[in-house]
């Protein structure tokens, strides 16, 4: 295998998740630790699967079978944590809201899906380290 399949979704997450840490901690004027996980700008998953598929496109081409798996792949990924995720965290929220008076411990977490410009800004974030990787590392 080489390398480089591996190495391009590694950066690409950490590239987002770098980025994202970045703007929460500009956005709430703190280091923005407790808002690490699921959701926000750019998205982590977003931009894994979208790197895999543009490397794959820049490597072997778009006619290679692998960027067909690749793109359905990071289709899948990315209306998951568009639609499905969403709702599970508004599913949260309201049963934060039924146990205010008998408070989980710890509350459920809300923020879980990613809005339209969040998966965009990390799908483009993957296009740019695929590429980025393809012209540096080959």
């Amino acid at each position: 295998m080489d390398y480089v399949y591996a190495l391009t979704p590694f950066l690409a997450w950490l590239a987002a998740g770098v980025a994202k840490f970045a703007i929460n901690s500009i956005r709430h004027r703190q280091m923005a630790f407790k808002l690490i996980g699921y959701g926000g700008l750019p998205s982590n998953h977003s931009a894994i699967v979208s790197s895999m598929a543009a490397l794959i496109a820049l490597k072997e081409g778009v006619q290679h079978p692998a960027f067909g798996v690749a793109v359905t792949l990071a289709f899948v990924v990315m209306l998951d944590a568009h639609s499905l995720r969403k709702q599970v965290g508004l599913q949260a929220s309201a049963i934060n809201d039924l146990n205010k008076d008998t408070p989980l411990k710890p509350p459920l977490r809300e923020r879980m899906g990613h809005s339209l410009l969040e998966i965009v800004a990390g799908a483009v974030t993957g296009v740019v380290v695929a590429w980025s990787a393809y012209a540096w590392l080959i």
